[in-house]
């Protein structure tokens, strides 16, 4: 069954709110933006916190069938993202961002948190996680000082971005967060926003234990 974007989904994106083995982006990274730089991309204290595992996402039968399987932070709860684009052409342009379409949304806030995981995803098996990530954060106009580093996802290479959004509306800046890997059945890129920087601080915690537990499907 085909499901439209959660409303909380279509005001995050709308207003900027979104999409939202170390942990420390600073190490060999490609820097831009200096200070901003900095406060996008090292992760709080919290994220050396263990997050607490609740279940499992990506594999069939479970709420998102995704090209990878990761665990999810206890009681966090996920919901797939399938939009008709010739009945909502709207709400299908909100769903893509660059190269890449939404396809799960993973919920915080059962866990105390305002912000959300994202999965991304894309056919495409020819691009490196880099590129992706690329494409993805220039697709945002709102995106600034974004700091790149190679990683790992589990034992997949992967490529980890951390950047700056600022809203006009609401006159504020936040940190991102975006990790994206390559499969044999795709492209995966999972994303951290949240209502604001202490959101996403606080649950950085949960997008450390998708990437350590990361698993193509």
């Amino acid at each position: 069954m085909r499901r439209s974007v959660p409303a909380m989904l279509l005001i995050a994106l709308v207003t900027g709110c979104s999409s939202d083995p170390d942990t420390d982006p600073g190490s060999g990274a490609d820097r831009k933006g200096g200070d901003r730089a900095d406060a996008a991309s090292s992760p709080a204290g919290d994220a050396a916190k263990q997050a607490e595992k609740g279940g499992t996402i990506g594999a069939a039968g479970s709420p998102c069938a995704l090209p990878v399987t990761f665990a999810l932070a206890a009681k966090w709860t996920a919901e797939a993202v399938e939009i008709d684009a010739a009945a909502d052409a709207a709400l299908a342009e909100l769903a893509r961002q660059g190269p890449v379409e939404m396809a799960c949304e993973i919920d915080a806030k059962p866990a105390g948190n305002i912000g959300y995981l994202r999965v991304w995803i894309a056919d495409t098996t020819e691009s490196t996680p880099r590129e992706v990530l690329e494409a993805f954060v220039a697709a945002d106009k709102t995106a600034s000082d974004a700091e790149y580093r190679e990683t790992k996802a589990g034992s997949l290479p992967a490529a980890e971005v951390g950047y700056i959004t600022t809203s006009e509306v609401l006159e504020e800046s936040k940190k991102e967060r975006a990790l994206a890997v390559t499969t044999p059945k795709g492209v995966a890129l999972i994303h951290l926003g949240g209502l604001d920087s202490a959101e996403h601080d606080a649950m950085l915690p949960a997008f450390e234990l998708a990437r350590k537990t990361l698993r193509a499907s």
